[in-house]
């Protein structure tokens, strides 16, 4: 591996439950030899890629710095889309009174580009934050207008369960992806967190191509399917007219 890749290796090593790590853990996360690791991140720190941070038990440890921050902000197309749904996002919330969430599918995960208020539910979703795309609402709803060879190479990396309603099997994922195209909208009911259900919608940009998903979140108790899911379809189709209309 080139220094690049092992100082990437070790960047992704961080994630939403472990957000301090030590070197041991860093070493034992990227298979890197814990000296490698140990200049590595020296120098990460020196550039505040990474930031020094007390690990408890375990000693000092490490944790993204502001640097990723500060460059993150400046992602053109993240921020493109972010600045043409926030306005959409705001009203949609206004209307359900629930959390907003607006993913972009990264690989054969969603990542989290936006996210407003609060469900009053356990959800563990953050800006930036990464799922699998086939145990989210968002994440089915990019899957289901994405070409076959995505959705494959969603299935060839596996479907983990991450609550017992999770579809976890090739042709449920397939039947699943068959019925969202067509009713036009995607449910997690307690796929992703147990007690939490959304009901999500594609987002097209102007080449017709799907390029996020819209959700609104809350406790199962709280998402009627039949209120949320025309709000949450209305608030993508306006969106996607918004980004083609732009050009976006």
């Amino acid at each position: 591996m080139s220094l690049l890749a092992r100082a990437a290796a070790i960047v992704g090593a961080f994630d939403d439950r472990d957000p301090v790590l030590s070197l041991a853990e860093l070493s034992r996360r990227t298979g890197l030899p814990k000296s490698s690791v140990h200049r590595i991140v020296a120098e990460l720190v020196a550039l505040r890629v990474l930031e020094r941070q007390d690990a408890g038990p375990s000693g000092e440890g490490y944790r993204l710095g502001m640097w990723l921050f500060e460059r993150g902000e400046l992602v053109p197309t993240h921020r493109t889309l972010s600045e043409a749904a926030l306005p959409i996002m705001e009203d949609l919330r206004e209307v359900t009174r629930q959390r907003i969430h607006l993913a972009v599918l990264e690989g054969v995960d969603v990542v989290y580009v936006e996210i407003l208020g609060s469900s009053g539910a356990d959800v563990a979703s953050r800006t930036g934050g990464r799922f699998p795309a086939h145990a989210t609402g968002v994440g089915k709803a990019i899957l289901a207008y994405s070409p076959a060879a995505t959705v494959r190479a969603r299935i060839d990396a596996g479907l983990p369960r991450l609550t017992p309603r999770t579809i976890t099997t090739p042709g449920g994922l397939t039947r699943e992806l068959r019925k969202i195209r067509s009713v036009g909208m995607a449910m997690d009911l307690e796929e992703s967190h147990v007690g939490v259900s959304c009901v999500a919608a594609p987002v097209f940009g102007a080449d017709r191509r799907v390029r996020a998903g819209l959700s609104v979140t809350g406790p199962t108790k709280a998402v009627d399917p039949g209120t949320l899911g025309p709000a949450v379809r209305t608030a993508a189709f306006t969106l996607s007219r918004v980004l083609r209309e732009s050009g976006l």
